[in-house]
């Protein structure tokens, strides 16, 4: 019992000998990063044609916060092609109210799903027997 508690007292004092500031890596010399290098003097930008903002004014924009994502991303906005214009002109303009309208519960739609399927899941043929059903 007596060499158990010499051993963990031994193994204790080494621990706590590993924590002094005798040496080892936090005591060596380092240079001040702040000394390292001179800092610039401050110097006055040469143009004063600016005038201050007027208390309360808004601030001057320069644009939209979309237009300058388009700038940060693509450099502005691109001239449309030939044939983006072309089929932009043919679509047409869209109604005011679309994407109002569109969500609303009572806008009558058409579900696709199943005859889509049965379209693409029908035998490859010459078209001899096909029919038509009308439900109705």
């Amino acid at each position: 019992m007596r060499h158990k508690s010499l051993i963990i007292l031994a193994t204790f004092a080494m621990g706590l000998s590993a924590c002094g500031t005798g040496g080892g890596l936090l005591s060596r010399d380092r240079p001040d990063e702040f000394a390292v290098q001179r800092q610039a003097p401050l110097v006055v930008p040469p143009d004063f044609s600016l005038a201050p903002p007027e208390p309360g004014a808004p601030r001057p924009s320069e644009g939209t916060a979309a237009e300058q994502a388009l700038d940060a991303l693509f450099g502005g906005p691109a001239p449309r092609s030939q044939v983006e214009a072309a089929a932009l002109s043919r679509a047409g303009e869209a109604a005011p109210g679309i994407r109002s309208s569109v969500g609303d519960p009572k806008t009558q739609t058409v579900a696709k799903g199943r005859v889509t399927r049965d379209i693409l899941a029908a035998p490859q043929g010459d078209g001899g027997s096909a029919q038509a059903v009308i439900p109705g």
